[in-house]
């Protein structure tokens, strides 16, 4: 009693000074703990308000049962699970309540619970969901008066029979009829652990929901318990753990399941799992019903069909409206129901799943914003990409061919492995993470992790984040956040929450168009797919990729009309294989077509927008695979011009020539000047010798025939610079009247003459030899002056010699 008092006493003064005695007045009588308190169920709609798809705990399924009836292995289970001292107390443990009270004190909120049985019993009972510390209080109270007018057996028999299981079941009869189809008296000890793990979070550990292992873990940790504290043997434990947990499949009640659950975890997480479940909220979602239909029926119609061709077990689908953001609709396998097959896993929310090919069109983007064009010339060659020795990276085209030189938008339309690879380099991994996170992209977080196999599905991805990738390009490069939810109400008719669009310019509109306009292009992706493939839609503008893993695990289509973006899976849950040949325009391509073609037609779309052409004066970013440089050349050697080549035996020559783009562009400035160092790019070499090694094997293959010198002008050089020497006057002489000039030269090449300088003013030039002059000094200043001689031979190299002079 003195415990009971004191945290009391210990709550009442946190609260501010309240009365016990005022607070106690207005309790209602425990006595009345047998009439069941009726919650009010959350209510969750399509986008019309007409279509209810899910009413959350609206039906309570209860059958009350006398406590001889239940299972001592639920007791037991419970017991260890949520109130160990149970027998002990009197309706409030000490201990877990100063726990609990310091938490909430640290972070300055309710966020531990440390409530007995009997505070579970009169909260669901009598009290509101409010975390306040009134309630607390009144709960307090409450809980003491019931220990004081009831025995423990019958308040744990009315816990039993009260405490919701998610599911709609309320009850522990209801819940093993739900969960195991048999009685509560009959549970096994393993599916007793299962109802008491349960009870903890009805909705997030529901068995069939998305967090299925954690209740796996919790059931296990409840066990170990049950056996540290001697409820049940060693034997008992092995043999619980060891069973195979059989539940019902979930059926009735509920309209676009997977989506369903989307939301319900997203209010539970927002405003708590009690008041989600009793506070009679209507939420207006943004999901088209008529849509759902649609791709809930292609998924089950198209999967069964997958799974007999392909061995493709699942399937899943998510659309998103590209002006809004909202998400439409959403099937995250092909059978919720279908618990053998883990039909409840939402593959659409899923952040594990490599999306293939089908995250190039995120490369390429950022290729094209950084100054690329969709004429940029890339080589489709046997290229190795690794720079460590120790390692090899060299990845192949799905039909093992090589192309040689491609367009950079028929190489992504076609879906080219080589150049997609390239375009990842020449984008930089930092520039397309940072597009990829911009148009939705929420994993791929750690950039260290990554690789140049990124841009072949080397990441992983949600599903859901495809659709919304692909949304923005279908929205001009402009990217809307995730919106799903409408509207709120809470049971008064008040609006608690309300959609707003969340816009930013992801990238550059006339990218995005770009982009849009390759991806719609049959005729550029016809080589490979065929002209009537599964993504051609007669008389329709529709934008699509596909994408296929290593070892067919995953199967891709992600695609686009104007007013619709929609990503399409299809695989198995496990991550095993599906059958070779069950590729992304095999097994996703029907799905994809079947959907968007009823989509389109209850979603009308608008043409899409061209792209302004983009042209560059690089040959290489304008369609020629040979690039051009411009050299310098010595006239005399036809060789490279050196520092010595005098300017007027320099002349610039333009030489066409195929060598890797790392050679004539920078990567990091596509619009500049050629790189100054192209040789010090770690790729230069791999890609270079990729394409010389082409080029041999292809020798039909037509290049350039004058090739650029790789020699230096060896004419203009200081060996062959003339010698020369001032015989006569000698340094330093005084003159007056005529000066009598001698020089000597000696040189390679024949000397064509020699120019006699004074002070820099040329008064005489010999072309014959002995190179000699007289010059009259009289009328040079009075002073010091400089006699300079230059001897020129044929090719223009240039011998200097000078000696001072006095006036």
């Amino acid at each position: 009693m003195l415990v009971v008092v004191f945290s009391i006493f210990f709550v009442a003064a946190a609260a501010g000074g309240v009365t016990l005695i005022s607070i106690a007045r207005s309790l209602p009588d425990p006595l009345a703990i047998g009439e069941r308190k009726i919650p009010e169920s959350t209510k969750i709609f399509d986008r019309t308000g007409k279509v209810l798809l899910y009413e959350i705990h609206g039906e309570e399924k209860r059958t009350i049962v006398p406590f001889d009836q239940i299972s001592q292995y639920v007791k037991d289970a419970t017991i260890v699970a949520e109130d160990f001292n149970f027998y002990q107390h009197s309706g409030i443990d000490i201990k877990s309540l100063f726990r609990a009270l310091f938490v909430d004190l640290v972070k300055r909120e309710f966020v531990q619970g440390g409530s007995t049985i009997t505070q579970q019993l009169v909260k669901n009972a009598f009290l509101t969901r409010e975390r306040t510390i009134i309630r607390k209080i009144k709960e307090a109270i409450l809980s003491y008066e019931l220990e004081k007018t009831h025995t423990k057996e019958e308040i744990f028999n009315y816990y039993l029979n009260q405490i919701p299981y998610g599911s709609n079941a309320y009850g522990t009869e209801s819940a093993a009829q739900t969960f195991f189809g048999k009685k509560a008296s009959d549970l096994t000890l393993n599916e007793a652990a299962i109802l008491a793990a349960v009870a903890n979070a009805p909705s997030r550990y529901s068995p069939y929901g998305q967090h299925k292992d954690e209740l796996l873990a919790r059931k296990d940790f409840i066990l170990e318990r049950m056996r540290a504290v001697g409820f049940i043997s060693d034997d008992s434990f092995e043999r619980a753990k060891n069973e195979t947990l059989v539940f019902q499949k979930q059926r009735g009640g509920i309209k676009a399941p997977h989506f369903v659950m989307f939301i319900k975890n997203y209010l539970e997480e927002k405003y708590g799992a009690d008041y989600v479940e009793n506070g009679g909220l209507n939420v207006y979602t943004t999901l088209d019903y008529n849509l759902q239909q649609i791709a809930e029926d292609a998924v089950t119609t198209v999967g069964e069909i997958n799974e007999k061709k392909y061995d493709a077990r699942n399937a899943a689908l998510v659309a998103v409206d590209p002006k809004t953001g909202e998400l439409l609709a959403m099937v995250g396998s092909r059978d919720y129901f279908d618990i053998d097959n883990e039909g409840n896993y939402n593959v659409a929310t899923s952040k594990n799943r490599q999306p293939g090919s089908s995250f190039k069109p995120l490369a390429y983007a950022a290729f094209f914003e950084k100054g690329f064009t969709p004429e940029t010339v890339l080589f489709d060659v046997k290229t190795e990409f690794s720079t460590d020795p120790t390692q090899t990276y060299i990845p192949g085209n799905y039909d093992e061919r090589f192309r040689g030189p491609v367009s950079a938008k028929s190489a992504l339309a076609q879906s080219l492995n080589i150049p997609a690879v390239k375009v990842l380099y020449l984008a930089g991994m930092r520039e397309t993470l940072k597009l990829a996170h911009a148009v939705g992209i929420s994993t791929l977080q750690d950039e260290s992790a990554l690789g140049l196999s990124l841009v072949l599905g080397g990441g992983e991805v949600m599903p859901m984040d495809m659709a919304y990738a692909y949304g923005t390009f279908a929205n001009d490069g402009v990217h809307n956040g995730k919106t799903f939810i409408l509207k709120i109400e809470d049971n008064t008719g008040k609006t608690i929450e309300k959609a707003s669009i969340k816009q930013t310019q992801a990238l550059s509109s006339n990218v995005a168009r770009t982009i849009t306009s390759i991806l719609s292009d049959n005729t550029l992706r016809a080589p490979v797919f065929g002209e009537r493939s599964p993504l051609f839609f007669e008389n329709k503008q529709i934008a699509a990729k596909t994408g296929t893993t290593q070892k067919y695990r995953d199967a891709w289509v992600v695609g686009y009309a104007s007013s619709i973006a929609t990503a399409v899976w299809v695989g198995n849950n496990d991550g095993t294989p599906i059958a070779k040949g069950g590729g992304g325009i095999a097994a996703a391509g029907p799905l994809f077509h079947s959907f968007m073609e009823k989509a389109t037609d209850l979603r009308p779309s608008s043409s899409f927008p061209s792209p302004e052409p983009i042209y560059s004066p690089t040959p290489l970013l304008n369609g020629s695979y040979f690039g051009e440089t411009t050299v310098r050349i010595d006239k005399d050697s036809k060789k490279l011009a050196t520092a010595l080549t005098p300017p007027q035996k320099i002349e610039e020559k333009i030489f066409r020539s195929v060598r890797t783009i790392l050679y004539y562009i920078d990567k990091n400035n596509p619009l500049g000047g050629a790189p100054e160092n192209p040789e010090a790019d770690p790729q230069f070499y791999n890609w270079d010798s990729g394409i010389r090694e082409w080029i041999t094997l292809n020798t039909s293959f037509s290049i350039p025939t004058e090739q650029i010198p790789i020699e230096y002008d060896d004419i203009h050089t200081e060996r062959n610079v003339p010698r020369m020497s001032i015989l006569s006057p000698l340094p330093y002489t005084g003159i007056s009247g005529a000066v009598y000039v001698q020089a000597t030269v000696q040189a390679p090449f024949p000397i064509k003459g020699v120019d006699f300088y004074l002070d820099d003013v040329l008064l005489f030039s010999d072309f014959q030899y002995p190179f000699e002059t007289i010059l009259d000094a009289s009328s040079f200043s009075f002073g010091s002056h400089v006699l300079s001689l230059k001897a020129y031979d044929i090719y223009d190299n240039i011998g200097i010699s000078e000696v001072p002079l006095i006036q």
